[in-house]
């Protein structure tokens, strides 16, 4: 159904509904136009969107941490027969909500954290894991969770990296006395907020490039391509060992 509100009734929502992370555009009144990054995510978004299949016509997408519905809408813009968001934000649910609701996209959003996907008991032909990983407390776990219950085929996967961006040729094996290897720059290498990081004390892990792709091959994922230095496309590896998962 077409939205009957005007630009004045969007923007005063807009403002009760704020502040915003996600900068959209709702008949052209803009959600963050001051935001600190710009113009975001879109001019990031336009940096890997040629990573992924152009037409999503028959598939289902899942957008954990949809925040403010960006993605979940450029998806739905693709062409996606389904799309489901979900975040533990019910404010940036209430923000995805009336994003769509203006779009006038039959988009579903529902309120849940990571660690209970598993409660969808259903697949998804693409996943959508953008800027989630270094918020949580448990991140290896989030993604054996994403890869063993709700990703069939695709990940889109980005976090924030800090530390080097170099990768070294790592061993299957070390003996104990081996303690030199944890010193290389490009070890895979985890590092702990403790406290806050930008001022927020939601940043608990930050890895580094090698660690980031050590995490997503350790969950099971192959690394289809890396177009930009944060986000990896990847796929599902049917040969990867799957770890026995803790109950929760």
């Amino acid at each position: 159904m077409a939205t009957s509100l005007s630009a004045a009734d969007i923007q005063k929502r807009v403002s009760e509904l704020g502040p915003w992370f996600h900068n959209l555009n709702l008949a052209g009144v803009q959600t963050a136009p001051d935001h600190f990054l710009g113009d975001y995510p879109s001019f990031k978004w336009r940096n890997f969107e040629h990573a992924l299949p152009a037409d999503l016509s028959g598939m289902t997408v899942l957008d954990v941490g949809c925040n403010g519905g960006f993605y979940s809408i450029e998806m739905k813009r693709r062409g996606a027969k389904r799309v489901v968001g979900l975040d533990h934000d019910e404010g940036y649910l209430a923000q995805a909500r009336f994003a769509a609701q203006i779009l006038e996209m039959d988009i579903q959003f529902e309120h849940m954290s990571v660690y209970e996907i598993g409660q969808l008991h259903e697949r998804f032909d693409l996943v959508i894991f953008m800027g989630v990983l270094y918020h949580l407390r448990y991140p290896l776990l989030a993604l054996d969770l994403l890869r063993q219950h709700v990703t069939k085929d695709w990940l889109l996967f980005q976090s924030m990296l800090r530390g080097s961006r170099s990768i070294a040729a790592v061993d299957p094996d070390y003996p104990f006395s081996e303690i030199a290897v944890f010193d290389r720059p490009g070890f895979p290498k985890m590092h702990f907020i403790e406290n806050n990081y930008t001022g927020d004390p939601t940043n608990w892990w930050i890895p580094n490039r090698a660690c980031t792709e050590a995490l997503l091959r350790s969950a099971g994922f192959r690394i289809q391509s890396v177009p930009e230095p944060e986000v990896f496309v990847c796929r599902v590896d049917p040969a990867a060992e799957m770890r026995p998962l803790p109950r929760l």
